[in-house]
């Protein structure tokens, strides 16, 4: 598979949206194109204010396997939830 073009993942913020979100994958030679094809394919009703793509190979990501291990010590931090917390109003949206 050495002729076959890098993997991309595409990520797209909304018109109305605060964040962007995973929409899906594509094959591109670079960046560019990658960012092309996404708005091609991805966008096609104008719902995108902004595109991220991200060459695969660069993504780090656990495994469902070590999910026990990964987020067990979490549990017993429990300054760590937001519950702890009162949020002003002026702070809006976070």
């Amino acid at each position: 598979m050495k002729n076959e073009w890098p993997l991309w993942e595409v990520f797209i913020r909304g018109q109305h949206g605060m964040s962007h979100r995973h929409v899906g994958s594509l094959h591109a030679p670079d960046p560019e194109t990658a960012i092309r094809n996404a708005r091609d394919v991805y966008t096609r009703r104008n719902e995108g204010v902004s595109i991220w793509v991200v060459e695969a190979r660069h993504i780090a990501a656990s495994s469902p396997d070590e999910k026990g291990p990964l987020f067990e010590p979490s549990e017993s931090k429990i300054y760590r939830h937001p519950t702890f917390f009162d949020i002003p109003d002026e702070a809006g949206q976070m």
